[in-house]
């Protein structure tokens, strides 16, 4: 309530108290200044005559205090600068003491005003830490601040102690240094420790966040001060110095980062509920394409599920080496096992290893190719990964009577115009077949609108391109996606293998879709520039049109069948059983893909996508032919907006 009370005071009312506080110790100054000359304190003795001079001293005084700007002085900004105002005021007040004292004609001893004048500023200034002394106490009884130890004692420590000191929502509780001069002293008010003293820290329930400030630090030394901050089980930050972060070494892009959220249309979507967790606790799980952006995510909220054990399955090393660390970090304080494998989907030996070894309970596979332009001009090795490896893992998952498979697809598998998404929905009619007989292995399948903050997808990709001073590049202006988070998107392969009955269909409530060329304007706006004008050439960031991509749609859907729509226990949530094909049309498909890969023949593959999923048809050579003069000649821009 106090905290409250004080927090909401106009900012006039308080420069009103602040000036009626220094008025206030103009007279008492100058009575201290008498009692200390004369050595008394009984009024008798020192107002002798000269009361008129306290008044027409405090009356000068509301003139110096507003000339010098005292009242505005912030607390808590109380610096250097602030410092020298409140001396050359308290100066100019020793003068007009002096001034007065010869024109009313006082015979008073002439220290009098320099004592006065010294006396002031020592009352000013404790007025002032008084008043921060008190309001960081009120805080501290009536707020939850969140406790920040911040790593490092130098001056981009103390910088980051003096934010903290004016924040609502955090406070410095102490310094950790390496310096033995340092430790055990007060620096800002707070005490510094030796690293150790963070293992205590440990031990708390609410344990404080801990923000690095040690930007000169070889980055050798940092990586190690992080990893074994994080294996205590902290929550770490990196702070940049002030200066990097206004350099060009920093770049415009850490002071004005889009974050997903920002761009998203609508409310995120609440998936927290208590299916979760109970879904997965206890057991074996098997994340593959581990190291990728929804893959990685999996890993990271199934640690908050409970699991015996994740094992993260990755073909690419360095992506697997990067989520493992992580892991190992995160999972130091839970004592959940993390166990990294390499591997392809697509090498039947190697996964059933891998599932039989861990004893695989529940398998989400998030592995795939999914870049379109990419997949596009490598059809055999997107249907190598996308569509066998699938069939191997599901298969293998069948026959080891795995608990739950979750497929990761995508909207671009319904009625698909590119081979990214003709082998997403082939992968699908594989998991549909297979559902239909299984009686051990409940299978179902997420499909995803676009996932904001992917690998690949518009957000990374507009922000390169805004922090290079532009242009922004949009294949067409009437181009619309759905749109996800990164979390939403993990949240939503848990929940469907919580509210799995087989054969399942998931995807989630996006809203309206969204127009691309909207979030590449939102996104230069949002990043502090101005998207440019084409007529007048006003503005800093052009948005460019380059043409349709092959295969690229103008619009995704989500289902293939509307009427499919089933509910589930979550209002944002859809289940569908679509149509699939049998069994042998299925053995039939893969037969043809395996010979199209054994011969590495691309148009037979194509003609296989042609014929089984329903919408796909091959580009024609017109269509390529002028989607490569559109990408030579160089792009038109966008009109006026």
């Amino acid at each position: 309530m106090a905290s409250f009370f004080l927090n909401g005071i106009s900012r006039r009312n308080k420069l009103i108290a602040y000036l009626l506080i220094d008025l206030t110790l103009v007279p008492i100054s100058l009575y201290i200044a008498f009692a200390l000359r004369y050595g008394s304190f009984r009024p008798n003795v020192l107002l002798n005559g000269e009361a008129v001079l306290f008044s027409a001293l405090t009356a000068c005084g509301v003139v110096v205090l507003i000339l010098f700007r005292l009242p505005w002085i912030k607390l808590s900004a109380l610096e250097g600068r602030a410092v020298v105002r409140i001396a050359a005021g308290a100066g100019t007040l020793s003068v007009c003491a002096m001034l007065l004292s010869s024109t009313l004609g006082f015979a008073g001893a002439r220290s009098v005003p320099m004592i006065f004048g010294a006396v002031f500023f020592a009352s000013a200034m404790a007025a002032r830490f008084a008043m921060l002394v008190l309001i960081g106490f009120v805080n501290d009884l009536t707020t939850q601040r969140r406790p920040v130890v911040i790593y490092g004692a130098g001056a981009a420590g103390l910088q980051m102690a003096g934010v903290l000191r004016g924040s609502q929502d955090m406070r410095c509780i102490a310094f950790i240094d390496d310096n033995t001069h340092l430790q055990g002293v007060l620096m800002a008010g707070v005490p510094v420790y030796p690293a150790r003293k963070l293992r205590q820290m440990a031990q708390r329930t609410n344990k404080p966040l801990v923000i690095v400030a040690m930007p000169s630090v070889p980055k050798s030394r940092e990586t190690t001060i992080l990893t074994e901050t994080r294996a205590l089980g902290f929550e770490v930050k990196v702070m940049p110095s002030y200066t990097d972060m206004v350099s060009a070494r920093a770049g415009t892009k850490n002071l004005l980062t889009v974050s997903p959220d920002a761009i998203l249309g609508r409310d995120r979507v609440d998936l927290d509920i208590p299916e979760i967790a109970r879904a997965y606790a206890g057991r074996n799980v098997l994340v593959t394409g581990a190291g990728g952006s929804i893959g990685s995510e999996l890993c990271r909220q199934l640690l908050e599920c409970r699991p015996a054990s994740i094992v993260l399955f990755e073909q690419s090393e360095y992506a697997l080496y990067q989520i493992d660390l992580e892991m190992q970090q995160r999972c130091a304080s839970l004592k959940i096992p993390v166990i990294a494998r390499l591997g392809s989907v697509a090498n039947r030996a190697r996964i059933e290893s891998v599932m039989r070894e861990h004893k695989i309970e529940i398998v989400l596979h998030a592995a795939a190719y999914k870049h379109v332009p990419l997949v596009e001009e490598n059809e055999l090795e997107g249907a190598r990964n996308n569509v066998v490896g699938t069939q191997v893992l599901a298969e293998v998952a069948q026959s080891l009577q795995v608990e739950r498979f979750i497929l990761v697809s995508t909207d671009k598998a319904v009625r698909p115009t590119n081979i990214m998404g003709a082998t997403k929905r082939m992968a699908e009619l594989v998991i549909q077949d297979l559902a239909t007989r299984s009686t051990m292995t409940r299978f179902a399948m997420v499909r995803f609108g676009n996932v904001l903050g992917s690998s690949g997808s518009v957000l990374p990709l507009f922000q390169s391109q805004i922090a290079a001073g532009g242009p922004v590049t949009v294949t067409h202006p009437d181009v619309t996606r759905f749109f996800m988070t990164i979390p939403e998107a993990a949240r939503l392969v848990l929940l469907a293998g919580a509210y799995s009955e087989g054969g399942d269909v998931f995807v989630l409530d996006m809203g309206e879709p969204r127009r691309i060329i909207d979030i590449a304007r939102q996104m230069i706006k949002l990043s502090g520039r101005e998207v440019k004008d084409p007529v007048t050439g006003a503005g800093d960031i052009e948005i460019r049109i380059t043409g349709l991509r092959p295969g690229e749609k103008l619009y995704e859907e989500l289902l293939i069948d509307d009427s499919s729509l089933r509910a589930t226990p979550h209002p944002k949530i859809m289940r569908a059983k679509e149509q699939s094909l049998s069994q042998i049309e299925v053995a039939s498909m893969i037969r043809e893909i395996s010979a199209s890969l054994n011969g590495n023949d691309a148009d037979r593959l194509r003609l296989v996508v042609a014929k089984t999923v329903d919408g796909y048809r091959r580009p024609d050579a017109d269509f390529v032919s002028r989607q490569k003069q559109i990408s030579v000649a160089g792009a038109k821009t966008e009109g006026p907006i």
